[in-house]
């Protein structure tokens, strides 16, 4: 019996969206995207590709092509906002080739994006843009666009992302996103002007992802564009307007909140001749990402929005997608659909969640305010070997490979095995009782 080709329509076209795309494509299936954009194009600076990103990637042959337009950082490096005395080391290079087999990467959003939007044009997926959705149908399926056209397939995703209409139509309800009382300031400067500083050479001569711990605030940055630029994330309190979610930001407030930090810091600051900020913001867990009826799921951002301080964002949509390729590689008859994205979500939701509450912990380990509890943090990660739940949660070795020795395709293999088994016991079970 042949496995039926099936179309699948996909609201979106992030970097979920279109790994969802790339991945059920690969699998043998007809796959549309929707993206209310008018031009194709990602906004934001840096964006960090962990091991169990880079894996998928590799699958999929497109990891020599991110590491072209890509920086491996040599290490994570925890330093004290006082004065940037390193607190806290983990090797990358070449732990984590040796270690998960693949690297740590850093890249400019767009390049990412870019690199999936060109191989999924490549392996023949349809995007169609200025498709502005107003509602799914999710008994025939079919998305409803505002202009009235209404779009037909045998299973439909949403992936659009923290503001998803798709997630509020799931719900029947209005689910704004979540304030998180943080907002980043995004910058991205030249690593040439910052070589003229002997006190800043260091930070681009290294290429290493260092991070500031101070109360309330802390500091990421790293190299971009093969070494040319240089991300620098700024997060500290909420103090945007409750209708504004991004303003050109004032510079000399954004140095004011950094200045009883590091001096090398403070230079690197000075050198910041524009900059805005961004409401930090996540959503609600949700009970289900999958319609009863069986034919429509989210994943990504729409489903799973998370504070970025475990770098995992993206990473965790890229996974979502490659589960669901990988589950849609497996399927046999059409009437496993429904059973497919309960597969889907049920190795999926447990270790979102967890990343999404791992984030917002690891944020409040970041923000210690001066007294003991930051003095105890500084001493285990100066003093201690790392264990289990150690405040660097990179180099918890059980966390670590947890987060970075996932296997997507791995895991689908197990999952649908027992799903095959569970059909076989109930099929002769059936049988059985007939006879």
């Amino acid at each position: 019996m042949s496995k039926p080709k099936l179309h699948v329509a996909i609201v979106g076209a992030g970097l979920g969206g279109l790994a969802a795309a790339i991945g059920i494509t690969r699998a043998g299936h007809e796959v549309t995207i929707l993206e209310k954009a008018s031009v194709l194009g990602e906004i934001g600076a840096g964006i960090q590709i962990p091991p169990n990103s880079s894996r998928i990637l590799k699958r999929w042959d497109l990891l020599d092509r991110i590491e072209s337009v890509s920086v491996q950082p040599s290490d994570f490096i925890l330093r004290s906002y006082r004065d940037g005395s390193i607190l806290s080391k983990q090797n990358m290079v070449p732990f984590a080739q040796d270690c998960f087999g693949v690297p740590y990467l850093h890249i400019h959003r767009a390049d990412y994006h870019k690199i999936l939007v060109d191989e999924a044009n490549r392996l023949g997926v349809t995007i169609l843009l200025r498709s502005n959705v107003a509602n799914v149908d999710f008994e025939k399926p079919s998305i409803q666009l505002v202009d009235k056209t209404e779009f037909h397939a045998d299973v439909v995703l949403g992936a659009d992302g923290l503001k998803s209409v798709c997630r509020e139509v799931l719900l029947g309800r209005p689910d704004p996103p979540c304030f998180t009382g943080d907002l980043a300031y995004r910058i991205i400067i030249k690593a040439e002007d910052m070589k003229k500083y002997p006190n800043l050479r260091e930070l681009v001569e290294q290429p290493a992802i260092n991070y500031w711990m101070g109360p309330h605030s802390h500091v990421v940055c790293y190299l971009l564009k093969g070494g040319g630029l240089y991300n620098i994330v700024l997060v500290c309190p909420d103090n945007l307007p409750s209708l504004e979610n991004t303003a050109k930001a004032d510079l000399e407030e954004m140095r004011d909140i950094f200045k009883h930090w590091d001096p090398t810091l403070k230079a690197l600051l000075g050198l910041v001749q524009e900059t805005t900020k961004w409401r930090l913001q996540n959503s609600r867990e949700m009970q289900s990402w999958r319609h009863p009826n069986g034919k429509f799921a989210l994943l990504g951002d729409a489903c799973h929005a998370t504070l970025p301080y475990l770098a995992q964002g993206a990473a965790q949509a890229v996974e979502d997608g490659a589960v669901l390729g990988a589950l849609f590689e497996r399927i046999e008859r059409r009437s496993q659909i429904a059973d497919l994205l309960l597969i889907y979500e049920r190795l999926r939701k447990g270790r979102t969640t967890r990343i999404v509450r791992g984030s917002t912990a690891l944020g409040k380990i970041f923000h210690l305010e001066d007294g003991a509890q930051q003095q105890e943090r500084d001493r285990q990660l100066t003093e201690q070997e790392p264990c289990e739940n150690f405040p660097n949660r990179w180099a918890d070795p059980v966390f670590q490979n947890w987060l970075f020795g996932y296997d997507a395709d791995r895991e689908v293999e197990i999952a649908w095995g027992r799903y095959k088994d569970d059909m076989f016991k109930r099929s002769t079970g059936n049988l059985r009782s007939a006879l």
